[in-house]
Protein backbone atom coordinates (compact mmCIF):
# COMPACT_ATOMS: atom_id res chain seq x y z
CA UNK A 1 0.00 0.00 0.00
CA UNK A 2 1.39 3.58 -0.55
CA UNK A 3 -0.36 6.63 1.11
CA UNK A 4 -1.18 9.66 -0.74
CA UNK A 5 1.02 12.47 -0.69
CA UNK A 6 -0.19 16.13 -0.29
CA UNK A 7 1.44 19.93 -0.89
CA UNK A 8 4.41 20.43 0.55
CA UNK A 9 4.44 22.04 4.05
CA UNK A 10 0.73 21.16 4.54
CA UNK A 11 1.57 18.89 7.30
CA UNK A 12 -2.23 18.33 8.82
CA UNK A 13 -3.51 17.11 5.14
CA UNK A 14 -2.06 13.56 5.47
CA UNK A 15 -1.85 13.11 9.24
CA UNK A 16 -4.83 11.18 9.93
CA UNK A 17 -4.40 8.79 7.06
CA UNK A 18 -0.67 8.93 8.30
CA UNK A 19 -1.68 7.57 11.34
CA UNK A 20 -4.61 5.10 10.31
CA UNK A 21 -1.81 3.30 7.63
CA UNK A 22 0.98 3.00 10.53
CA UNK A 23 -1.65 1.02 12.72
CA UNK A 24 -2.84 -0.83 9.88
CA UNK A 25 0.86 -1.75 8.68
CA UNK A 26 1.84 -2.36 12.93
CA UNK A 27 -1.90 -4.51 13.24
CA UNK A 28 -2.23 -6.41 10.49
CA UNK A 29 0.28 -6.06 7.22
CA UNK A 30 3.64 -6.90 9.28
CA UNK A 31 1.94 -9.39 11.63
CA UNK A 32 2.71 -12.40 9.28
CA UNK A 33 2.95 -13.41 5.17
CA UNK A 34 -0.27 -13.26 3.23
CA UNK A 35 -0.67 -16.66 0.97
CA UNK A 36 -3.20 -14.07 -1.25
CA UNK A 37 -4.55 -10.53 -2.12
CA UNK A 38 -7.95 -11.75 -0.99
CA UNK A 39 -6.44 -13.02 2.55
CA UNK A 40 -5.22 -9.78 3.13
CA UNK A 41 -7.98 -7.92 1.82
CA UNK A 42 -10.49 -9.74 4.44
CA UNK A 43 -7.52 -9.77 6.71
CA UNK A 44 -8.13 -5.79 6.45
CA UNK A 45 -11.90 -5.36 6.49
CA UNK A 46 -11.81 -7.61 9.48
CA UNK A 47 -9.52 -5.23 11.22
CA UNK A 48 -10.80 -2.13 10.33
CA UNK A 49 -14.50 -2.97 11.63
CA UNK A 50 -13.39 -5.30 14.62
CA UNK A 51 -10.91 -3.23 16.05
CA UNK A 52 -10.35 -0.02 14.46
CA UNK A 53 -14.41 1.50 14.32
CA UNK A 54 -14.77 0.06 17.45
CA UNK A 55 -11.74 1.73 19.63
CA UNK A 56 -11.34 4.99 17.59
CA UNK A 57 -13.03 8.07 19.28
CA UNK A 58 -15.35 10.32 16.76
CA UNK A 59 -15.14 13.77 16.60
CA UNK A 60 -18.37 14.09 15.24
CA UNK A 61 -19.67 11.98 17.64
CA UNK A 62 -18.74 14.04 20.75
CA UNK A 63 -15.55 12.09 21.32
CA UNK A 64 -17.26 8.63 21.84
CA UNK A 65 -16.29 5.62 20.16
CA UNK A 66 -19.41 3.82 17.72
CA UNK A 67 -20.09 1.46 20.10
CA UNK A 68 -20.79 4.34 23.07
CA UNK A 69 -22.63 6.18 20.70
CA UNK A 70 -24.89 3.64 19.90
CA UNK A 71 -25.50 2.26 23.11
CA UNK A 72 -26.75 5.83 24.13
CA UNK A 73 -28.94 6.29 21.32
CA UNK A 74 -30.64 2.90 21.43
CA UNK A 75 -30.85 3.61 25.56
CA UNK A 76 -32.56 7.46 24.44
CA UNK A 77 -34.97 5.63 22.02
CA UNK A 78 -35.78 2.54 23.69
CA UNK A 79 -37.28 5.39 26.68
CA UNK A 80 -39.06 7.84 24.26
CA UNK A 81 -40.89 5.06 23.00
Amino acid sequence: MVGSMGRVGACGDNAAMESFFALLQKNVLDRRQWATREDLRIAIVTWIERTYHRRRRQDRLGRMTPIEFETIMTTQAIQAA
